[in-house]
Formats: structure tokens, sequence, C-alpha cells
């Protein structure tokens, strides 16, 4: 098979032709279809993310079908399409795996960071952490739900009942959040880099109520905001603009310093709040949400060899939704 290999952070990922692996106990061979390409491998390729398992195929984001199962392995039968995300398996010990919170696992595995991923024709993965894909979505449609859509959720979960939305940084995960949180009857405001018009355009296409630079107010308070931009200076700006009790959630896994702001803007009981990886309840619920309602995934595909491509549209910002590398 082909992999596109990273050995170095701030190196181009290289062309390599390895043998298929082979299935361990528990464990599926997937034949990759599609793999989307998330903003954190931009995150592990640029070096931001500490200690990935080098030589790496990054991709988090994989569609595919199984090829064959290893010993004790049997969820799914050949052929069966699965898609596996970023947690990879977990340690089932530690306290945070007993108390159901499998995303803060002490000793977790994450697909594409610390064991190979999808940046290749076939993966591994443990079957007890992959999911079904709905059948409404074709392959390369589907790939962003992995990450973009399942972070996305556990963000708009942590954001609880806000009426009125705000989203900063329209990419791939906030073009799928935005259409979950409209399906569910919430007003939802839209903050991109500044001047950038045509990712305002898109964010009101899929039902946003507004659309405007990052550096504005909105048009009112809001009741919770989400960050997906890697942007701390954008915390304290979301701070601003939500009103008493409100709630500012930070979705992505790496972001630059937060500068100081005033205590007065955290006054009045608003809170910030992280999001940290997802459990396989996040996985199972969003995608039965998924099967309900069709989201639309806006993607550009790549081919597998111009994986670095992929990664520089991400970098420079030149991507409306989400990138997918076909095989």
């Amino acid at each position: 098979m082909q992999a596109m290999v990273l050995d170095e952070p701030g190196q181009p990922l290289r062309e390599e032709t390895r043998k298929v692996p082979q299935p361990g106990p528990g464990q599926i061979v997937v034949k990759v279809a599609a793999c989307g390409v998330c903003r954190t491998d931009l995150h592990i390729a640029d070096g931001e993310l500490h200690a990935p398992a080098l030589p790496l195929v990054m991709g988090h984001e994989v569609v595919g079908r199984v090829q064959a199962s290893g010993e004790g392995a049997t969820r799914f039968s050949t052929g069966d399409r699965v898609g596996i995300p970023w947690l990879g398996s977990t340690c089932g010990r530690c306290r945070f795996c007993r108390t159901g919170r499998e995303n803060l696992c002490d000793e977790p595995v994450f697909t594409g960071y610390t064991c190979d991923g999808g940046y290749a024709g076939f993966t591994l993965a443990d079957e007890r952490f992959v999911v079904r894909i709905p059948d409404s979505y074709d392959d390369s449609g589907a790939a962003p739900l992995l990450c973009a859509g399942l972070i996305g959720y556990r963000s708009l979960r942590k954001a609880g009942d806000a009426g009125r939305l705000g989203i900063y940084g329209f990419g791939a995960a906030a073009h799928i959040v935005a259409q979950v949180a409209c399906f569910e009857g919430r007003e939802v405001y839209a903050f991109t880099r500044p001047g950038d018009t045509r990712a305002q355009a898109f964010a009101r296409g899929l039902g946003c109520v507004w659309a405007g630079d990052s550096s504005e107010k909105p048009p009112g308070e809001l009741d919770a905001a989400i960050i997906f931009a890697p942007v701390g200076s954008l915390v304290p700006v979301a701070l601003a603009s939500v009103g008493k009790g409100g709630r500012v959630v930070c979705g992505g896994i790496h972001m630059s310093d937060i500068p100081g702001f005033p205590y007065a803007w955290l006054w009045d009981e608003r809170q910030i709040v992280s999001v940290a990886n997802l459990t396989r309840h996040d996985a199972e619920a969003f995608m039965s949400l998924a099967s309900r309602f069709q989201i639309r995934t806006t993607t550009r595909e790549f081919s597998l060899r111009a994986a670095d491509d992929a990664l520089q549209c991400l970098r420079s910002g030149n991507l409306e939704g989400a990138a997918v590398l076909i095989p």
C-alpha cells in the first residue's frame, strides 16, 4: 500500500510503499476510502503538538471498509463500512475511564498521532472505538464527521442550551456545528478572519443569522460562544460578547496563549471551558443525529499524494469546508 509519512515536524510528508498491516487481537484492518484533513493534523505537522509517534501516518477522519479482523474482533464483518475517529483506544482502568470520562484517559491512544492513521491505503483500528457510518453519506462527505463533526458536537453540548450562539473560526467543524445548532432552533452568529467575505457568505448560506469579522461585536449579547480558531486572543473577545452566565467553549486541541483581560468580563458567572477529545458515546450519539438530519458537508478532494497541498490550503485559510484525501 501507499502511505504518506511524517518523519519530522516542519518537513514535507514522504510517500512510502508499505505492507498492508495485519490485525492483532481485537483489531480490524480497514481499507481507506477517504480520510479528512483536520486542523489537528496541521498542528502535528507544524510541531505544535508534542511527541507524535514518528515516523507517523497522520489522519483521524477515516472512512473505509473492513478488510480483515483479528482474534476476538467480532463487531464487524468483512465489507462493513466504518469510521475511525481521533480516540483510538483507552486504558479502561484509570479514574476517568471508570467514571464515564474516557476522553480524559491517562493512557490514551490517538489515531494519526500516537498510532498510524488514515493517510494510507489501509490502516488498523481497535474495533471497540470504531463507529458505523450512516448510509446517507458518501465516503468523502462522511469523513469530516469523524472529528470536525464529533468534536464540534461535543463543543455544542458544552455550550448548553444557549439560544444565541457565536462561532469563532468558520472552518470544517464550524460548518457542521452551525447546521446542527440551526436544526436545534438556535440563532447562530459566525465570526471569520477579518475581511473573509467568502466565509461569511458561506456561513449565512448554512443558516447563520449574522456573519462578520472576529473583531466585530455581534448585534446583541450571546448566550455562549465556541472558538474553533487556534487564536488565544479570541477568548477575551468572545467573553466580552457573552451575557451574564454565558460560557465560552474552546474547541481546539491547540491554541496560542490567552492574553490578560479585565476581571469584569468574567464577572456575573461567565465561564471559560475547554473540550478534550471525545468519547464513544459522543460518536454514537452524533452519528445517530447525523442519520436523522442530513448534514451538508462541504469538501474538497485531494489525492493521497497531494496531502501536503491539502495541509497548505488549510494552513493558509484557502479552504471552504473540509479537505479530504482519496487514496
